[in-house]
């Protein structure tokens, strides 16, 4: 065994798993519409190829649970196929997870998070269960910290949905989530007050998607590969696993 992943493990390996588990890392995603080149269930999908990948690079010090394959989706509703949690709903299934694993004695965890309508609820979520479980939370969007291969990699002014980026992981962690004959740029509404909603602006709010992008996705999906998949998956499970590691106290030689 070289990934404790509870999905595939017996009580008794699990309980032998614990003697050196240090953290627990729950993969987040979502099931949404993602264009016409994506199946739905891409976010979940990927931050379980994430979390198993974290889960090597990490044995014998980390253990994986069970995807939560829904999110916040509120905003890809008018799509056919997506379904949407509550931000409250989806807190109180982390929290059940985590005081049940607190309960087996893993007190640290990562919320390792692949939709990133999800990073608000996910920040109140590490706050406000910390505190109310006494454990700790940490958590983050799955390649976000692969600055230097997206700067590299990604030429598109917007992206993060569907896009040369997202593709590019699929088709590294993947492959059967995309449809190769289907893929096409984002068909982006250039008229519309999301420009004025977006990160960054001095005002920030709520739209759907549909207002930014008519075929549901984002950036040019056409420019996507498998080399740049790699080069984006591999340095952000160097980051991950490099700060997990002196999070933990544990000795980064073994990476």
């Amino acid at each position: 065994m070289d990934c404790y992943n509870l999905t595939s493990m017996t009580w008794k390996e699990v309980e032998e798993a614990l003697k050196s588990v240090k953290l627990a890392i729950i993969p987040i995603g979502a099931h949404e519409q993602h264009g016409p080149h994506m199946v739905e269930s891409c976010d979940a999908v990927l931050a379980e190829r994430m979390a198993n990948k974290l889960g090597k690079k990490m044995f014998p010090y980390v253990i994986v649970t069970p995807t939560v394959n829904m999110g916040v989706s509120q905003h890809h509703l008018n799509f056919p196929g997506t379904i949407s949690l509550q931000p409250s709903t989806l807190i109180a299934v982390l929290k059940d997870m985590v005081a049940s694993l607190k309960h087996h004695g893993i007190e640290k965890f990562l919320f390792l998070n692949s939709h990133g309508g999800n990073q608000s609820t996910l920040n109140v979520a590490s706050m406000t269960l910390t505190k109310e479980l006494e454990v700790e939370i940490y958590y983050a969007k799955t390649t976000a910290s692969a600055k230097k291969s997206i700067k590299n990699n990604v030429t598109s002014s917007l992206f993060g949905h569907s896009c040369e980026r997202e593709v590019s992981e699929a088709l590294y962690l993947a492959p059967e989530l995309v449809r190769h004959n289907e893929i096409q740029k984002g068909d982006i509404q250039e008229d519309g007050r999301w420009k004025m909603l977006r990160p960054g602006n001095a005002i920030q709010g709520f739209y759907y998607y549909e207002e930014m992008t008519q075929n549901g996705c984002i950036g040019d999906a056409t420019k996507a590969s498998w080399e740049i998949g790699q080069q984006i998956v591999e340095e952000a499970l160097d980051n991950l696993a490099k700060d997990l590691y002196k999070l933990l106290n544990l000795k980064v030689e073994a990476l």
